[in-house]
């Protein structure tokens, strides 16, 4: 069985049912750190509607979140999530920003993590965006739409 994420008729992906839940859970996670609605779901008969206009602030704003995190742990499990959907994204014709939506309160948690490594985004060692963008690449040729 599998489920569809679909914006105006257009399927973006159709994932097994144990992948649509692992990510809607994440979604819901996100909406709730994050105070806003993810412009995914809800799930209704194997069909999920993506409201892009909603999509795009939902995205621009869990990335800034995501750039300010020091937490290795917090961003190892942030990143599969981000990646899956900047995927879902970019198949409804968003483009994707980088940086915070302007006057927009990007909320949440500000995990830091007593030692930092080359894992963490703001030592300058490691371009978190370019492994998420990357993964993003890779994740497409898996997420059969």
């Amino acid at each position: 069985m599998s489920q569809y994420y679909e914006m105006d008729g257009t399927t973006l992906w159709n994932p097994s049912n144990g992948a649509s839940r692992l990510f809607l859970n994440q979604a819901k996670f996100f909406e709730e750190e994050l105070g806003l609605p993810s412009g995914i779901g809800p799930m209704k008969s194997d069909v999920c509607e993506v409201t892009p206009v909603v999509l795009e602030i939902f995205l621009a704003t869990a990335l800034a979140w995501r750039g300010r995190t020091d937490h290795a742990v917090v961003q190892a499990l942030s990143d599969g999530f981000l990646a899956t959907l900047l995927v879902i994204a970019e198949r409804a014709g968003i483009t994707t920003s980088w940086a915070a939506p302007a006057g927009g309160e990007t909320g949440g948690m500000h995990d830091v993590q007593g030692r930092s490594g080359p894992l963490s985004g703001h030592d300058g060692e490691f371009e978190w965006s370019v492994a998420v963008r990357e993964r993003a690449r890779q994740l497409d040729n898996f997420m059969g739409s």
